[in-house]
Parts: C-alpha cells; sequence; structure tokens
C-alpha cells in the first residue's frame, strides 16, 4: 500500500485477507492511549461500573465503525474519497482536514505516553541522563516517520516484528495487572456522569472511523470486513481499558511510566508501549497522507508523510498538555465523529444507491455531481455535533442524540436518489 495512494483498488488487487484487517487493526489499537482511556475513567467509577461503561462503549463505538467498513470492499476508495457522495467533494474536504489536524495530536499522544515510561525505564536501567521524556518522544516519532517514508515493504516488516512482540507483552501487562490488587482510594475522585464515560469510551473507538475504508478496501469481502473491524476494536478495548485502570489503581495516578511501575512492568512495559507507539503512528501517517493527497493530489510522497511526522512528533514537546487534555479531547472528537459516521450511514443505508464504476468515477471527478458541498450532508453534520455538545453535558450524553439526528436530518434533507451514468 502506498501511503499516499488515493485511487481505486482494482479488484484484481482486492486480495488482503479478512486476517491480514483484522491484525490492521488488532495492532493500531493494542496501544498506549487504549490503555490511557482506562486510566482516565479509574477515578469517577467502581470497577463493576466501569467494566460495563467499558464493554458497552467499546461495543457501540466498534459497531459503527464496522458498520462502514463495508463500503472500503465495495467501493475500493479512501475514506475521504468515500465521503464525497454525501458530504460533497468540499464538504469532504473539510473532513479530510479534521482527520488531518486529529492526528497530530493522536502522534503526539502517542508519542508522549511511550516516552513516559521509556524514560522512567531508562532511568532506572540507563542512568538519569537518559531519563528526559522529550528526546524519547522525538525519537519514537521520527523512528515511525522514516519506517513509513521507507514504503510499504518497511512498514509491513516492522509490523511482522513489532505486533507479535506486543501480544507477547500485553499478555505479561496482563498477568501483572491480575496480580496487582488495586485500590480505588488511591487516585482523585473526580465525579463523571456515567453518560460522559460512554462518550469517552465510544469518541476513542470512533477515532478510528475516519479509516473505515482505507484498509478495507484492499479486502474483496464486505462481510469479513465488518466482522473483522468489528472484533479487532471491540476485543482490544475490552482487554486493554480495564488494565489502565487497575495500573491506575495501583500506581495512585494516570503517569503512563508510573502505573507499569507500580505493575512490576517498568521495562517491559515501556517496550510495549515504544512498540505500540510506532505501529499505531503508521496508522496514523497513512490516514494523514491520503487526507492530505485527497486535498493536494500533486504533493510529494515524502513532503507529505514527513510534514505530518514532523508536526506531530514537534508537538510531543508539550508533554503535560496532553495527559491533562485527554479525556476532553476523546470528547471533542466524538462530537465531531460521531455525526458524520449517522451521515454515512444514512447515505450508504438507509437511502442506499447504486454501487458500481460510475459512481466510483465521479467522486473523483470535480466538475460532477458531487462537486462542492451537499447541503444535505453538511447541514446534518452540522445538527448532530450541535446535539452532542448540547446532550453531552446532560445525563444522556452526546452520543445516542447526535448519531440519531444527523441519521434523521441527512434523511429527511438528501434530495431523490438517481442512479449514477
Amino acid at each position: 500500500m502506498d501511503a499516499a495512494d488515493i485511487r481505486p483498488v482494482a479488484a484484481s488487487s482486492q486480495n488482503q485477507s479478512t486476517a491480514d484487517l483484522f491484525l490492521i487493526f488488532v495492532g493500531a489499537n493494542v496501544v498506549a492511549t487504549t490503555f490511557q482511556v482506562g486510566a482516565s475513567l479509574a477515578g469517577s467509577f467502581d470497577m463493576a461500573t466501569m467494566l460495563v461503561l467499558i464493554a458497552l462503549g467499546s461495543i457501540a463505538g466498534a459497531a459503527l465503525v464496522a458498520a462502514l467498513a463495508p463500503l472500503g470492499s465495495r467501493l475500493r476508495v479512501p475514506s475521504v474519497i468515500a465521503a464525497r457522495p454525501a458530504l460533497g467533494i468540499t464538504g469532504a474536504g473539510l473532513v479530510a482536514v479534521v482527520l488531518y489536524v486529529s492526528n497530530f495530536a493522536w502522534i503526539a499522544l502517542n508519542n508522549v505516553i511511550a516516552a513516559s515510561a521509556c524514560a522512567r525505564a531508562a532511568r532506572v536501567w540507563l542512568g538519569p541522563a537518559l531519563g528526559a521524556e522529550t528526546p524519547w518522544a522525538i525519537a519514537l516519532g521520527l523512528l515511525a516517520t522514516a519506517v513509513v517514508w521507507r514504503g510499504p515493504r518497511a512498514v509491513a516488516g516492522a509490523d511482522r516484528v513489532a505486533v507479535p512482540l506486543m501480544l507477547a507483552v500485553a499478555v505479561l501487562l496482563t498477568l501483572a495487572c491480575v496480580r496487582h490488587r488495586s485500590d480505588p482510594s488511591a487516585l482523585p475522585q473526580t465525579p463523571m456522569y456515567w453518560a460522559r464515560a460512554f462518550d469517552v469510551v465510544i469518541g476513542y473507538q470512533v477515532s478510528w472511523i475516519l479509516m473505515f475504508a482505507d484498509f478495507s478496501r484492499y479486502t474483496r469481502s464486505a462481510r469479513g470486513s465488518a466482522a473483522a473491524v468489528f472484533i479487532a476494536l471491540a476485543a482490544t478495548s475490552i482487554w486493554m481499558m480495564p488494565l489502565g485502570a487497575v495500573a491506575a489503581r495501583t500506581a495512585g495516578t494516570d503517569d503512563p511510566g508510573a502505573m507499569l511501575d507500580a505493575v512490576g512492568l517498568g521495562a517491559a512495559g515501556a517496550l510495549l508501549l515504544a512498540l505500540a507507539t510506532v505501529t499505531t503512528n503508521f496508522v496514523n501517517l497513512y490516514m494523514s497522507s491520503l487526507a492530505w493527497k485527497s486535498l493536494t493530489p500533486r504533493a510529494g510522497d515524502a513532503a507529505v508523510v514527513w510534514s505530518i511526522g514532523a508536526i506531530g512528533t514537534a508537538l510531543s514537546a508539550l508533554p503535560g498538555v496532553w495527559l491533562e487534555q485527554y479525556t476532553s479531547f476523546m470528547v471533542v472528537l466524538g462530537g465531531i465523529l460521531v455525526p458524520v459516521g449517522g451521515v454515512l450511514i444514512a447515505h450508504y443505508y438507509i437511502r442506499p444507491a447504486r454501487v458500481d464504476e460510475a459512481l466510483i468515477d465521479q467522486m473523483y471527478d470535480a466538475a460532477g455531481p458531487f462537486r462542492g458541498v451537499s447541503r444535505a450532508g453538511i447541514s446534518a453534520w452540522a445538527i448532530g455535533a450541535l446535539v452532542y455538545f448540547v446532550a453531552v453535558r446532560t445525563e444522556i450524553g452526546g452520543t445516542a442524540p447526535s448519531l440519531i439526528s444527523a441519521v434523521v436530518a441527512y434523511a429527511v434533507a438528501a434530495p431523490p436518489r438517481r442512479s449514477p451514468g
């Protein structure tokens, strides 16, 4: 896969197995930020309540992403292109901008969380001179960027080594957390509506929604794509988030390095977070590259990849900001992305159009029927976002009201569907 190729995949090239697609999403979600979601909720709920919220939020968020994954198999185009019939080419450009900008934050967050653990382990094993967090964050960011820049073969080779190691260390982390008894009173108590916690978990899962077609377009089976994405996202979140909560309660803090030390997994935990950061940033760089090339198709691949990696890495130099605002970031992302999912579901499933080569050609035609902005799509997106940010402050939460309002608004406002061609 070319990191900046936005052209349709030839049907004859849809030879990626559902198992490969499953591993891509597992590798993307067994990551420091998944672990950190559980830590962010640990001071607000008892363990039983938190497990229920994590399970429900993980399943709901994964289901939304998985519902759109078959579109990749059917349309064979990236997500930012598949959004054009619903939002218009200019409207889908707004989605590309959101994806491009938000991935800077994800790259920085991943680097900061992993750097905390790496720096703490380095102070113990290598001495205080190598225990500063910022150099570790920058090194991890540049490493991921360099691998993506070298191309798909380099990424595939790195994943073949990193993903099995990540899973092995994740099992060790699970055993370590099971052995340690957490203490809820060790963390500062931060009251939170259960609905807000639900929105945080869903917001994290839905952050993957803008890659719904980017990888599934290489897989021929639409049903297999949906199943692979759903199981990968739901299972890894239900697995990793509670571990973050246990580690935070054991450590009495949500600092990643201290959490891993508290459960006796300092160096091994640092390895897990470092590998997870690099492999997940492969995905972030890939998604951002597609978004940028959809806006400026003539941009060079190297310039695109290095600009994204450099900006995300530079933002890693502000570690405190990202961890302090993590929960708020999840909520904001949910408010932006949940209604986008609603618009796409309404367009492709509630008012389905025929999918054929003519439709795919029209997606790339700047003077064609999808030029400009779709008033129905943008209005439904705006209504869903507004409903989310109003409802998220209440006890009912923002996710369900936002999704329903976006679906209904688009279904009502969209013009009658005509067959392409």
